[in-house]
C-alpha cells in the first residue's frame, strides 16, 4: 500500500490541508468531498480511500472548509461554497505533474455528494461519481446536467434518505446505479455496511475511470 502525504490545496486565498495517496499505475484519482461536521480526517472516507488505493486508484481527501469556516453551521450545508472548492482543488490536480493526467471521480457524503454532482455538471474531467449516504437532492437543477457515470449508495434503513435518493435518481440523465445496502443506517456503521460501500465504490470507479484501450 502506498504511503499518504500531505499536501496544501489552495483555495480562495486560504490553505486547506489534504492528504494524497498514489499507488503504483494507478487508473484514476478521487477527490473526496467530505460532508457537514466531518473533515479530511473522517474514518469512514480514510477506509473508503484505503480500499480504492488497494484496487489501483489514487485518493485525495482534504478539507473544503477552514476550522473557522466549519464551525458556522449555515457554511456547512453552503452547497455553492463547497461546488467552488471542489472545482478548484480540481483544477489545482490538473497541474500536479505526478496525477495530472489522471481521469477524475468524486466520492460524496452527505452534503459533499450535492457539491460533487454540481461540479460534475461543470467540470467535464470528472467521469464518475459515488455518493454514500449522500443528499444528491440538494444539487437542484444541476442534476440533468451532470455527464460523469453516477452511483447512489444509501442504507437500508436510512429511509428519509432513500426516498431522497430516488427523487435526485430519477433526474439524472447519466449513466447511472442506485444501491440499497441492506441493515445499514445513515453512518454505515454496522458490521459489513462500510466494506460493502468500498467494494461498490472501488468497483464503480475502475470500471469509468480506467481507461479504455484504442481499437487496434
Amino acid at each position: 500500500m502506498p504511503e499518504e502525504r500531505e499536501v496544501e490545496i489552495p483555495l480562495d486565498g486560504e490553505r486547506h490541508g489534504g492528504s494524497l495517496g498514489i499507488p503504483s499505475r494507478a487508473q484514476g484519482l478521487v477527490l473526496f468531498a467530505h460532508g457537514s461536521g466531518s473533515s479530511r480526517f473522517s474514518p469512514r472516507n480514510a477506509f473508503v480511500a484505503s480500499e480504492l488505493r488497494r484496487h489501483g486508484v489514487a485518493t485525495l481527501l482534504f478539507d473544503l472548509l477552514t476550522e473557522r469556516e466549519d464551525r458556522n453551521y449555515s457554511t456547512r450545508f453552503d452547497i455553492d461554497l463547497l461546488t467552488r472548492r471542489l472545482v478548484e482543488a480540481a483544477a489545482w490536480t490538473a497541474r500536479q505533474p505526478e496525477i495530472g493526467r489522471l481521469s477524475l471521480g468524486l466520492f460524496g457524503a452527505s452534503t459533499g455528494a450535492a457539491a460533487a454532482l454540481k461540479a460534475a455538471a461543470v467540470d467535464e474531467r470528472i467521469r464518475a461519481v459515488v455518493s454514500r449516504g449522500g443528499r444528491p437532492d440538494l444539487a437542484g437543477e444541476a442534476l440533468p446536467r451532470v455527464r460523469a457515470a453516477t452511483l447512489l449508495v444509501v442504507g437500508g434503513e436510512d429511509d428519509v434518505v432513500i426516498e431522497l435518493n430516488r427523487d435526485a435518481y430519477a433526474r439524472l440523465q447519466c449513466t447511472k446505479e442506485i444501491r440499497i445496502v441492506p441493515g445499514a443506517t445513515h453512518l454505515f456503521e454496522e458490521p459489513g455496511t462500510l466494506e460493502e460501500v468500498a467494494r461498490l465504490a472501488a468497483h464503480w470507479f475502475h470500471r469509468h475511470l480506467t481507461p479504455t484501450p484504442a481499437a487496434p
